[in-house]
């Protein structure tokens, strides 16, 4: 299976890059399932369901979040009748909207998304995301009623990212991290065949801090005052995700690569899908 994962969506010209970009890329390299992080797309805070569902438009079959993901209210009300929006599994019981979903691919797998987020360094009231992994997989084990398992781990520090990838080490398909916005060079097929890699980067104008302008990121860190909002930067923008070859025999990875296209950043694309 051809399976496509793209990092946060930062604001109008990175969500506006995913839609144009994203009906050649699964035609072209035959993609039989996309996932895209959405959880900025919506100025660099949250999501609409208008962004959503012009998403799905392009041609995701998955969107996933994170903490920014009830920024824009509107988003309280539409995640429970939005079956392909996902929001972090490990919110607490009785948060509207669902942290997972079994989803048929265009080859006829059937793949597991789920969408948990960290603790270390972000909230750490949260429910546990190793016990939360342990209860999504069990309800829908690899191999049973899963032929794929994807995770979009949404967290901040990187030893508890990597940790958690080796926790689930040949019982998913893949870990990728996102919220760092930065894509890091670690991609890699763990011991026990799953795909892992610490952060796919965001989508988004790279000549910024983190997707945002860099004006005034940079003058609170230098006077420790604001002077202004946080604006999404309005510059090119360059899409980052990663791409996996995912064996239909045993589901776990058997091909990763990252994928970056834009004028920022050295442009990148899977040999494997050439």
């Amino acid at each position: 299976m051809r399976f496509l994962f793209l990092g946060d969506m930062v604001g109008r010209v990175g969500r506006v890059a995913v839609w144009n970009r994203l009906p050649g890329l699964i035609s072209d390299f035959r993609l039989d399932f996309v996932v895209v992080n959405g959880e900025n797309a919506a100025g660099g805070f949250g999501i609409t369901e208008e962004i959503f569902l012009n998403t799905l438009q392009a041609g995701a079959d998955v969107v996933t979040t994170g903490n920014h993901v009830w920024d824009q209210r509107e988003a309280l009300s539409f995640a429970p009748r939005q079956d392909r929006f996902l929001r972090p599994a490990n919110f607490p019981k009785g948060t509207p909207g669902k942290g997972s979903g079994l989803f048929i691919a265009k080859n006829g797998a059937r793949v597991l998304v789920s969408n948990i987020m960290g603790r270390v360094f972000m909230h750490p009231d949260l429910d546990d995301p190793f016990h939360a992994a342990e209860e999504q997989i069990a309800a829908c084990p690899l191999g049973e009623q899963a032929d794929a398992i994807f995770i979009d781990f949404h967290a901040e520090a990187t030893s508890e990212k990597m940790c958690f990838g080796h926790f689930l080490d040949g019982r998913v398909s893949a870990v990728v991290g996102t919220h760092t916005h930065q894509p890091t060079a670690d991609h890699q097929i763990l011991n026990n065949g799953t795909g892992y890699m610490t952060d796919a980067g965001m989508c988004g104008d790279y000549d910024s801090s983190l997707g945002f302008d860099k004006e005034e990121p940079l003058n609170r860190f230098i006077s420790k005052l604001p002077k202004g909002r946080f604006e999404a930067a309005e510059g090119p923008a360059t899409i980052c995700g990663v791409a996996l070859e995912i064996s239909d025999r045993t589901g776990l990875t058997e091909k990763i690569a990252p994928l970056r296209l834009g004028p920022r950043l050295e442009e990148t694309i899977p040999s494997f899908w050439r």
